[in-house]
């Protein structure tokens, strides 16, 4: 049951252009009707309106080489560096038009790596949580939760299949978000397919850290939990450009001769300028410019704060660093904890500190960057799924879903 006040509160984050939008509803509901008639059982499958990069492209990219005979479309922005890339597969459709409108409402299934993936956030939030519109979502996941995601929680999504990526997290889903029996299932996430082929690079280092929502998407908390409305002073900015410009950093570049790539998360790629380096052995990475599954497979060794990506690495048995100097303003402003334990666990070991980040990442190069046995036994639990068929299993769910 959804309380009044909830709405109203959600109200708060919807941008105008949004509301605006509201007049494309009944003219895309009468054009859906009749595009139906025709296209019975349509797929639509998205990511981020700019991106395909991400499950949801290991998914599309499936469907037109694997079941070509499966009528579908990738929403994605013309503007997009990748759309070349997904339009060379396949039937696109421009996010948020008219016709993307259309064909989603015309759509026996929708598929995406995002909670939404519709062409309009506030209004089919609206339509779909409160039981406006049915519908067959299939949400393939941006990647493997570790914490407890409250707007995730069947309540605030509706999702019809929630696919999982680890054995763990199945379960603390499953148990623990609320969704109905057999809405969650555990299939290994669509872009594990193309991460046994990896060959890496052992003088590439990743640097990955995640977002702070507070930065970038509720500024209105910001000066109350930095004390300045500065990004550039935020303590994220301040430890991040001391850790990239640290001296050791440029001793174990040196030394080990390797170098560090630092990839920011989407949500903070526009704020690259930011993270100012002087250098050579760090290059900042632009989303434009690189790709996060590309860097992943080169790199020999992963060092990131909260981010999901870690999961990607230890799937591909990579040792990770944890460095979180801010692990309980993270947990208190933006998630809650979840299952992983970052202090106990087998992947990595979390640092408060940049100089135990450094003296970890010289232990790991010392030692080849080679996992542990406790690692091992770890990952066979994590991940007994762990095979290239990944994405077929999630399209066995979708064509369950669709009635096929």
């Amino acid at each position: 049951m959804h309380r009044p006040d909830k709405f109203l509160d959600l109200l708060r984050f919807v941008r105008f252009r949004e509301l605006v939008q509201v007049w494309k509803l009944p003219v895309a509901a009468a054009a859906a009707d009749l595009y139906r008639r025709k296209h019975r059982n349509l797929w639509i499958v998205s990511e981020d309106a700019s991106e395909a990069r991400d499950n949801g492209y290991w998914f599309y990219r499936f469907l037109r080489e694997r079941h070509p005979e499966q009528e579908c479309v990738y929403a994605i922005r013309r503007s997009s560096p990748d759309y070349r890339k997904v339009a060379a597969l396949g039937e696109t459709v421009e996010y948020g038009s008219l016709k993307h409108w259309i064909l989603y409402l015309a759509s026996s299934v929708q598929i995406s790596s995002q909670k939404s993936g519709d062409p309009n956030a506030a209004v089919f939030y609206f339509l779909q949580v409160y039981g406006f519109l049915k519908n067959r979502r299939v949400f393939l996941q941006h990647g493997i939760i570790k914490n407890d995601l409250l707007w995730l929680h069947y309540p605030a999504t509706k999702i019809s299949r929630f696919l999982c990526g680890a054995r763990p997290e199945y379960e603390y889903v499953r148990k623990h978000y609320g969704y109905p029996d057999g809405y969650v299932c555990y299939t290994g996430l669509c872009r594990f397919d193309g991460l046994h082929d990896a060959e890496t690079d052992p003088a590439l280092i990743l640097i990955m850290p995640t977002w702070r929502n507070w930065l970038v998407l509720r500024k209105d908390k910001l000066r109350r939990i930095e004390g300045t409305s500065d990004l550039a002073e935020t303590e994220y900015f301040v430890r991040w450009r001391e850790f990239l410009n640290d001296d050791e950093l440029k001793k174990i570049a040196a030394e080990h001769e390797v170098r560090f790539l630092f990839y920011p998360h989407r949500n903070m790629q526009g704020c690259l300028s930011l993270f100012t380096v002087n250098a050579d052995c760090v290059e900042v990475c632009s989303r434009e410019a690189y790709d996060v599954q590309d860097l992943l497979k080169r790199a020999a060794l992963l060092i990131t704060d909260y981010s999901s990506v870690c999961m990607d690495m230890a799937y591909m048995k990579k040792p990770v660093i944890f460095y979180q100097f801010d692990d309980e303003t993270f947990y208190r402003e933006q998630y809650r904890r979840g299952y992983f334990d970052y202090t106990d666990n087998p992947f990595g070991k979390s640092c408060r500190g940049r100089e135990e980040v450094f003296s970890l990442i010289r232990q790991t190069i010392e030692g080849g960057c080679r996992v542990s046995h406790e690692f091992s036994e770890a990952h066979a639990r994590f991940f007994p799924l762990y095979d290239t068929r990944n994405t077929q299993r999630a399209y066995e769910v979708a064509k369950e879903l669709a009635g096929l």
